[in-house]
C-alpha cells in the first residue's frame, strides 16, 4: 500500500491507468488510489467524470453509519473494503478470497452516482457506499484530456514516420527491380505506397466501423495503457525539473537587491554622464577664435596645408 493521506500526490494518481470496468451493468473507465486509510476514485463513461476522496475520519464515520452491528477500527474496515472493491475497480472477476460481493450502481437526478457494495466481514453483513460527484474541470483536464491529447499527438507522429519508412522501402525495392531482382512468389508483390490514397481508403473503411455506443468506445487496451503511462511519466518528470529550477532560482539574490545595486551603478553612470555633458556644453560656450595667417607670396615659404592634430575634448578623450 502507498503512504496514507487525505488525497494522493497528483503524480501518483496520474500514473494510475484508466481501466475498463463493469459496475452494476454499466461500462466505465476507472482509476483509483488506495492509501493506508484513504482513497481517491475516478470514474467516467466518456460523457461525465465522477470522483470521491475519503480520508480516515470520513471512512470511520461512514462505516459506522452503514454497519451499526460491526465494531472495528477504521484500519479494519478499510482493509476489508480494499480486498472487496479493488477487483471491481480493476476489472477482475471478484475478491481474491472468493467471498461473494454484490455491487450496484445508481445514477441520481442531481448528476451524482452512488455505488453500493455488500459483502461479509466476520460473518456479518458489511455495507459500503461510494458517493461520487462530478469531478472539477482541472481534475478532468489533468487526468484525462491532456494525456489523451498528448497520446494522439504521439500516435500521429508515429503514423507520419511509418509513412516515410514505407516510402523509403518502396524506393529500395524499385532499386532492386532496376538491377534485375525479381520476386520468387507473385503474391508478395505490393503496390507503391501513396500517402493520400491510403488515408482516403482508410477513412472510408474505418469510419463505418467506429462503435456507435459510448460503452463500446471504452476499450483501453494494454498498448494504450502503456502509452498513457509513458506520457504522464514524462509530464511528471518535466514538472519536477521545473520545480527544481524554481527552487534554485529562489536561492539567487532577490530582485530588490539587484535593483538597489543596479540603482547605485546607474546613479554613478548618470553622474559621470552628466559631468561629461557639462564639459561638452562648456566647451561649446567658449567664444570661437579665428586665426588668420599672413599671405606669403613665396609658395615655398607658405606653411603646410596639413591640419594640425587637435587634442580630443569632452566625450572623446
Amino acid at each position: 500500500m502507498e503512504v496514507a493521506g487525505p488525497r494522493p500526490p497528483s503524480d501518483v494518481l496520474l500514473q494510475r491507468p484508466w481501466l475498463p470496468v463493469s459496475i452494476g451493468g454499466c461500462q466505465l473507465l476507472a482509476k483509483s488510489w488506495f492509501g493506508e486509510t484513504a482513497y481517491h476514485v475516478l470514474l467516467t463513461d466518456v460523457s461525465s467524470v465522477w470522483e470521491e476522496t475519503m480520508d480516515s475520519s470520513a471512512i470511520q464515520r461512514r462505516a459506522k453509519e452503514l454497519n451499526r452491528r460491526l465494531q472495528a477500527t477504521a484500519e479494519a474496515f478499510f482493509s476489508h473494503l480494499c480486498d472487496v472493491v479493488r477487483p471491481c475497480l480493476t476489472g477482475s472477476d471478484g475478491p481474491p478470497d472468493g467471498d461473494a460481493a454484490h455491487i450496484a450502481l445508481t445514477r441520481q437526478q442531481d448528476g451524482n452516482i452512488c455505488i453500493k457494495l455488500k459483502s461479509k466481514l466476520a460473518e456479518l453483513p458489511f455495507y459500503w457506499e461510494f458517493h461520487c460527484t462530478p469531478a472539477p474541470v482541472p481534475v478532468v483536464c489533468n487526468q484525462l484530456v491532456r494525456p489523451l491529447l498528448a497520446m494522439s499527438h504521439l500516435l500521429q507522429r508515429q503514423v507520419e514516420q511509418l509513412g516515410g519508412l514505407l516510402g523509403r522501402k518502396d524506393a529500395e525495392i524499385q532499386d532492386y527491380r532496376e538491377n534485375g531482382a525479381t520476386l520468387s512468389r507473385e503474391r508478395l508483390q505490393t503496390d507503391i505506397f501513396e500517402k493520400e490514397t491510403y488515408r482516403e481508403e482508410f477513412m472510408s473503411k474505418a469510419l463505418p466501423l467506429l462503435p456507435s455506443e459510448q460503452s463500446e468506445a471504452l476499450g483501453f487496451n494494454d498498448d494504450l495503457q502503456r502509452l498513457y503511462g509513458a506520457v504522464v511519466a514524462r509530464g511528471n518528470a518535466r514538472k519536477r525539473k521545473l520545480s527544481e529550477e524554481q527552487q534554485t532560482a529562489a536561492g539567487a539574490p532577490s530582485l530588490g537587491q539587484c535593483n538597489i545595486t543596479g540603482g547605485s551603478v546607474a546613479s554613478s553612470e548618470a553622474g559621470e554622464s552628466g559631468t561629461e555633458q557639462a564639459a561638452v556644453s562648456k566647451m561649446a560656450d567658449r567664444p570661437a577664435v579665428r586665426q588668420s595667417l599672413p599671405v606669403l607670396s613665396n609658395p615655398a615659404a607658405r606653411p603646410s596645408s596639413k591640419p594640425k592634430k587637435k587634442k580630443a575634448v569632452g566625450l572623446f578623450r
